[in-house]
């Protein structure tokens, strides 16, 4: 119990400077998101140090690589943006870019995981936002097997349900993706004060709302709260997208033959909910 104490103490009172990390991936400046062909980058963080690739085009319309790396701190980075030309060329053999000077300074800095602002050589500051092109607000969307992890003063509790069965939704939101029993589901919200947020709904075997969980999510990873009806934030709320609607798995290591099977998942968890 002492150590379990421990890491939620931990988990609660983590480093508020640096309490969240830009999610990798492409990234798209969101005032130039229109559909078209354009500029973008791609942005890691990996411990404090960022890499950020872009692609533009220089003064004369002709496309361009960038690369800028360095310290991250405080949510906010600053580096250079050296520029590459030549290199291997496809189907051509094994050849280096060469530097070949810098397009600038440029500044980046986040207020989450999925938004920030960038700042390039001789323009003013943008918003930037990690780009989806698959997931959108509709039911359809939140199809899949899905693992949440509440932190609290109780401790720690994971979940998994597997979102299959389309079901009426809250009227604020585009309709609710359910699990087959119609016990568990969750819903894209787009009105009232938690539009932008997905909300779930566990209901015991009587149908009552026992618990409540909301987050926002990009891609395959979400965080937000989780509590009763009454007290729905009283948890720190980690989500894991585990499989896409096609049934894909999202990790990064291939799953075998000893992993278990969503049925049998569920029945145990439905086992122990009953004790």
């Amino acid at each position: 119990m002492l150590k379990k104490l421990l890491l939620i103490g931990g988990l609660l009172g983590a480093g508020v400077a640096q309490a969240f990390a830009p999610q990798a991936g492409a990234w798209v400046i969101t005032s130039e998101n229109n559909g078209g062909p354009g500029r973008g980058m791609a942005l890691d963080v990996q411990g404090s140090t960022l890499v950020m690739q872009m692609y533009a085009y220089d003064i004369s319309g002709a496309p361009a690589f960038y690369l800028a790396s360095g310290a991250i701190k405080d949510n906010k980075f600053t580096g250079k943006l050296h520029q590459y030309r030549g290199g291997r060329y496809f189907g051509g053999g094994a050849e280096n870019a060469q530097e070949v000077g810098d397009a600038g300074e440029v500044k980046l800095r986040f207020e989450s995981g999925t938004k920030g602002y960038v700042t390039f050589p001789n323009e003013g500051e943008k918003e930037i936002s990690r780009y989806q092109f698959t997931y959108d607000t509709k039911p359809e969307s939140l199809k899949g097997q899905w693992l949440m992890t509440a932190v609290g003063d109780l401790g720690i509790s994971t979940e998994f349900y597997k979102l299959d069965t389309p079901v009426d939704g809250s009227g604020t939101g585009t309709g609710m993706m359910s699990t087959s029993d119609k016990r568990f589901g969750c819903e894209n919200i787009i009105f009232g004060e938690n539009a932008g947020n997905v909300q779930c709904i566990k209901r015991d075997a009587n149908s009552q709302i026992i618990r409540v969980y909301r987050f926002t999510y990009s891609v395959n990873e979400g965080e937000g709260v989780a509590g009763t009806l009454s007290k729905p934030g009283t948890d720190l709320l980690y989500v894991r997208r585990l499989t896409t609607a096609d049934s894909v798995g999202t990790g990064i290591a291939p799953k075998g033959l000893v992993a278990p099977s969503v049925e049998s998942l569920n029945k145990a968890q439905l086992a122990n909910e009953t004790k």
